[in-house]
């Protein structure tokens, strides 16, 4: 009897494990396909004037591949960039000139801001002093891009059409990130997967419904008021000037540790568009060879995701067991128990979770046999975001570039 009803527990839970991912599979937005990229675009007849936002601490190891794609940027308009050298020590404002000297290309302007105040997370006050001079210049758009983020040299001509063909406030790629260890080979891609899991790339570009008088006063502004999914790619984003106006950016978001779905939200809240694909000639240069690498980059943001909820939290790690871990779990317990519906819908979950990894997998060009393992990686990634929690309660708070900071308190919204 009792063999029967723990028989008979395993296979309802590989019953539901199935059905969580079917309901992925047909219903999450097609998470799982890797089409959502820039379209065939149309030129504007005029090209509107860019700046370029660039915030750096101690970036001197990544610069020299990234900076001087910046500077050959072939764009028919105006265009300039600010690098913000907020408080480095390892020479990245001099490496940055020196390569501007070197290389040519568009007018850089580098500048430090000082120590963040209170109520800033040091990187976003790196990307205010940046749009601060920016706006001296008068553009029509903003694009905030990452000091470790190599573009094709037609990287901004696109982005700017893509804005234009769409009538998107925000265009956002994400970065292709570099895959060469095997740790990076097991975890960037389930990473990247796994946000659009979270975020629906397609769900992303759709029209707020909210009225259109959100553009014109702070109705859309409204605590609690929905935005639709919404998300951006920090490490590209081309923001119009007057959505960063109309959504106070960064102001609005200057205590935000996972700044770029905070911008998003801000934008589609004041009833801008947006829009968010995987790249194609935007790639990160910044190594991550160890496990450990990648555990801080997860761990840093992973329970702010989670707005620092504990019931989030265990909904989070129970929801992570039942999708990713249950699947290969059930399937060798009902082998072994001689439980052949246990088996079959453990291994029918198990198969449909590696079939929507595999799109993933080649768009970083690796190999299909990484799919089954989705599991294991998942399960990192779960102890990954319990060791956030723990971190923000041992009082370390997020960190960015070494600054630490603790969770923010509420911040009143200014008229």
């Amino acid at each position: 009897m009792g063999q029967t009803a723990r028989v008979s527990a395993i296979t309802w839970i590989a019953a539901a494990s199935l059905a969580a991912w079917l309901w992925l599979l047909l219903f999450q937005g097609f998470f799982w396909r890797t089409d959502v990229r820039l379209p065939a675009l149309r030129e504007p007849r005029t090209w509107p004037s860019v700046c370029v936002v660039v915030p750096a601490r101690d970036e001197a190891a990544m610069l020299p591949s990234s900076l001087p794609s910046l500077l050959a940027q072939d764009y028919p308009g105006r265009a300039e960039i600010f690098l913000v050298d907020d408080g480095s020590r390892d020479g990245t404002g001099d490496l940055a000139r020196e390569l501007a000297r070197r290389h040519g290309g568009l007018p850089l302007t580098v500048d430090s801001p000082g120590e963040p105040p209170a109520g800033w997370t040091g990187k976003l006050w790196a990307v205010r002093h940046g749009i601060a001079l920016a706006r001296t210049r008068e553009p029509a758009y903003l694009l905030l891009t990452d000091a470790d983020i190599a573009h094709a040299p037609d990287s901004l001509r696109r982005l700017v059409a893509g804005a234009r063909t769409g009538g998107f406030d925000v265009v956002s790629q994400m970065a292709r990130l570099r895959v060469e260890s095997l740790w990076e080979r097991l975890v960037v891609p389930a990473f990247v997967y796994f946000f659009a899991q979270l975020y629906p790339f397609r769900r992303i570009s759709k029209r707020n419904k909210e009225k259109k008088e959100n553009r014109e006063g702070t109705a859309g502004e409204k605590k609690g008021k929905r935005t639709g999914t919404a998300a951006a790619a920090g490490g590209c984003v081309l923001l119009s000037a007057e959505a960063a106006e109309r959504a106070r950016i960064p102001d609005s978001i200057r205590h935000a540790v996972i700044d770029d779905v905070a911008l998003a939200r801000a934008v589609k809240r004041t009833g801008g568009r947006v829009w968010l694909g995987l790249a194609d000639g935007v790639d990160s240069v910044r190594p991550y060879p160890r496990l450990r690498d990648l555990w801080r980059m997860v761990s840093r943001s992973a329970y702010a995701q989670l707005r620092h909820n504990l019931l989030l939290l265990a909904g989070t790690v129970g929801g992570l067991a039942l999708v990713y871990l249950a699947p290969p779990v059930t399937l060798v317990v009902g082998a072994a128990l001689g439980d052949p519906a246990t088996a079959v819908l453990g291994g029918t979950a198990w198969l449909v979770m590696a079939g929507t990894y595999v799109p993933m997998l080649r768009y970083y060009r690796q190999s299909w046999w990484l799919a089954p393992l989705l599991p294991f990686t998942a399960f990192l990634y779960l102890l990954m975001t319990v060791d956030s929690a723990v971190q923000h309660y041992r009082g370390r708070g997020a960190a960015w570039k070494g600054r630490t900071y603790p969770r923010p308190e509420p911040v009143a919204d200014e008229g």
